[in-house]
């Protein structure tokens, strides 16, 4: 067996990355994906490896000369690489697919070794290897039938995205029998590239042989093994976070934008699993071409809403793309020290001074406390503002309402402001009840400032909306001011207008998400290496007993497409082991426990 590379292209959408290299030069992890590729095949013992090569040829030449490779290589150029496509680079080299059973790679790939083994040690004699088609995929795209025949090519004319569950994507690495390549490739790419010239791609040839009545051709279907194609910075990015030896910096750098791992299960990010409901979505569905064609509407509009919707007045009410625009805007205008529980949510301090931060942890493990706790510590420090998450992020601790108007009043006597984020509130068991953001208390108490994010508890962090609400209307003015006028998009807006008819649905779910958690937490304390923290959120705080600090067992769920929080660098945490694990549906938090049971 043979291995045959496509390695022509110039690679244009990589920018300077190929501006001097060729494509299949660029280094993920500090890594060329032909270095990685070469030594690949290597360890399948080939006969040799054909490389049709072009743009920047002798300079790949001369690269893959210094990385020791004992198999026999065979250069193929194509002189007019600029001007054809890879059909014509695979023309080139046809001779050499009729002489023996080959691997044929394009040169942009990146794979884990599974990948060739998988293909290789298939029995069938010829296999074009594919992946379930994902959203944010771009390439040839097929269907396949029970047998993994493959049933058509779809042309971007022909592509339904209502179709998109029953496609596949061609993952560009195909294993061609030496019968295959003599009897079917070779004789239809030959009639192709004379009836229609060389400015197509060598797939076009497989579309054509797939409809005759014995292709010869199956699929064989991906399942967990990491692949990706780079064609541009962004899929660079990706492939980095995949291929390397500590993805877990890499994909939390990120800081969201998940889907484009979709084996991955998120119990990082907080949001509710149970909204928004399908009616609401197919509402949004219904109205996506006029929302993505029109403008959305200014601040003024946007505040009304969702003064609307949380029965608030409108001059005490500033909406934020996401409730962390509206810290930053806070956190700038808010002069002075500021009183801080840690561990907490870090979005705050993060933007202030650490010179201007006066802190407070709690002295027990479970990181609980107490209003009297806060009035205790801060009634002899010199604070200005005093900031509360409740529940807090991650312990979820909760201080209940009576408590948070002492708070009120004590804040008050002594000219302190007091920021309370109730993002997780609608979690708790009282849910809205625990909630401060009523006309009557917004104004009983100028100095409260009172900040909910959308979009965990609604579900939709995609939209990205946050509330501001404080019978201060001088600060909410600043803030107003201080942010964009078109801050939200289209799509947020539409939400905040419909979303009163969905208003029950919401709160059922919470009430729904209120028994899975206490299910979930029943089920996480079975697990003996595990010490759960109770939570008024959507989300636990965990200590690891024994087996494994944080950061291994953080890296191990990952390594099962788990994704939770690893609380280790976290402020407050003292080198603990700690984690914190959002709380999804039933079926995903059945499947995590039993990860972590057979860890």
């Amino acid at each position: 067996m043979q291995a045959l590379i496509l390695a022509a292209g110039m690679g244009k959408r990589l920018g300077e990355l190929t501006r001097d290299n060729t494509k299949c030069m660029i280094r993920v992890n500090g890594t060329t994906l032909i270095e990685r590729m070469l030594h690949q095949l290597e360890s399948q013992q080939l006969e040799r490896i054909v490389i049709v090569i072009g743009y920047q040829g002798q300079k790949l030449k001369d690269y893959i000369a210094t990385l020791n490779i004992s198999t026999p290589i065979i250069y193929i150029e194509n002189p007019i690489y600029d001007q054809t496509n890879n059909i014509y680079s695979l023309y080139l080299a046809k001779d050499y697919l009729q002489e023996q059973d080959t691997l044929l790679l394009e040169s942009d790939l990146i794979f884990e070794d599974a990948v060739l083994e998988h293909l290789i040690q298939h029995p069938y004699p010829s296999l074009a290897l594919v992946a379930k088609f994902e959203s944010w995929m771009d390439g040839t795209v097929v269907t396949l039938d029970e047998e993994d025949n493959i049933k058509r090519f779809i042309s971007p004319q022909q592509f339904l995205f209502e179709e998109i569950p029953a496609y596949y994507k061609t993952v560009n690495i195909y294993k061609f029998s030496k019968n295959f390549s003599t009897s079917h490739y070779v004789p239809f790419l030959e009639a192709y590239c004379k009836a229609l010239g060389n400015n197509e791609y060598y797939e076009q040839v497989l579309r054509v042989i797939t409809l005759l009545e014995k292709p010869e051709l199956k699929a064989l279907r991906l399942s967990n093994e990491s692949w990706y194609e780079i064609d541009d910075i962004q899929d660079l990015d990706i492939a980095e976070s995949i291929f390397t030896e500590n993805p877990l910096k890499k994909i939390a750098s990120r800081y969201g934008g998940y889907w484009r791992y979709p084996h991955i299960l998120d119990y990082c990010y907080l949001v509710n699993p149970y909204f928004p409901n399908p009616k609401l979505l197919a509402e949004i569905k219904a109205n996506f071409e006029r929302l993505i064609t029109q403008y959305p509407s200014g601040m003024r509009v946007n505040s009304l809403l969702a003064a609307k919707n949380f029965n608030l007045d409108p001059e005490y009410i500033v909406i934020g793309n996401g409730a962390a625009e509206l810290i930053k805007s806070l956190m700038e205008i808010l002069k002075g020290n500021i009183g801080i529980t840690y561990p907490t949510f870090e979005e705050y301090s993060n933007r202030r001074h650490s010179d201007s931060i006066i802190p407070f942890t709690p002295n027990n493990s479970d990181f609980s406390y107490s209003a009297k706790d806060l009035t205790d510590w801060f009634s002899d420090k010199n604070i200005k503002h005093l900031l509360l998450v409740n529940p807090d992020n991650p312990s979820g601790n909760l201080i209940p309402t009576a408590d948070l108007l002492q708070l009120c009043e004590w804040t008050g006597k002594r000219n302190i402001t007091f920021v309370l984020d109730e993002s997780f509130v609608d979690f708790s068991n009282e849910s809205i009840k625990n909630s401060l953001l009523r006309n009557d208390i917004l104004k009983k108490y100028k100095h409260l400032i009172v900040v909910k994010s959308i979009s965990k508890s609604y579900g939709v962090p995609g939209l990205r909306l946050g509330i501001m609400a404080s019978s201060d209307t001088h600060l909410i003015e600043q803030i107003k001011k201080d942010v964009a006028i078109w801050n939200i998009n289209s799509f947020a807006e539409f939400y905040m207008q419909i979303y009163g008819k969905y208003d029950s649905a919401y709160y059922e779910s919470c009430q729904q998400f209120i028994k899975e958690r206490e299910r979930f937490k029943t089920a996480l304390e079975t697990v003996s290496w595990i010490r759960v923290i109770p939570s008024e959120a959507n989300y636990f705080l965990c200590e690891i007993m024994e087996k494994y600090s944080s950061t291994e067992l953080t890296e191990k769920l990952l390594a099962q497409n788990i994704l939770v929080k690893d609380c280790a660098s976290k402020r407050g945490f003292k080198g603990k082991n700690y984690i914190r694990i959002a709380i999804r549906d039933s079926k995903d938090n059945d499947f995590f426990i039993q990860t972590l049971k057979k860890l």
